[in-house]
């Protein structure tokens, strides 16, 4: 699994003149997968609830996005909702599958 850290300097003004303390934290670079849903769509609901299944063997955030709030997103997506597409660290998004969770092609992206 890829890890990466991340160096942050705090300044502190509790003492006199510039102090600089550092913290070192490993933070490890997730899948993000984006679900593109509306409101009232149980077929979101049923998707975003099906992936959570998937989360005691893989490690990946969801981020839930309405189409109804961009008309470029409502263009792309109107009637294919929900569509999942899912982002590696360092790849080009990828379409996973669209209206009902592809449990195979999700299990495909996430071992590719």
């Amino acid at each position: 699994m890829a890890q990466f850290f991340i160096v942050l300097l705090i300044l502190s003004d509790a003492l006199p003149g510039l102090i600089m303390k550092s913290f070192t934290f490993a933070a490890v670079l997730m899948i993000v997968l984006t679900l593109y849903s509306r409101s009232y769509c149980h077929l979101c609901d049923d998707m975003l609830e099906q992936l959570q299944s998937f989360t005691p063997d893989f490690q990946f955030t969801v981020k839930v996005v309405d189409v109804d709030a961009d008309a470029e997103l409502l263009n792309l997506y109107d009637e294919l909702v929900p569509v999942l597409v899912g982002k590696k660290p360092d790849r080009q998004e990828q379409r996973i599958c669209h209206y009902f969770l592809d449990t195979n092609a999700l299990k495909a992206f996430f071992q590719s």
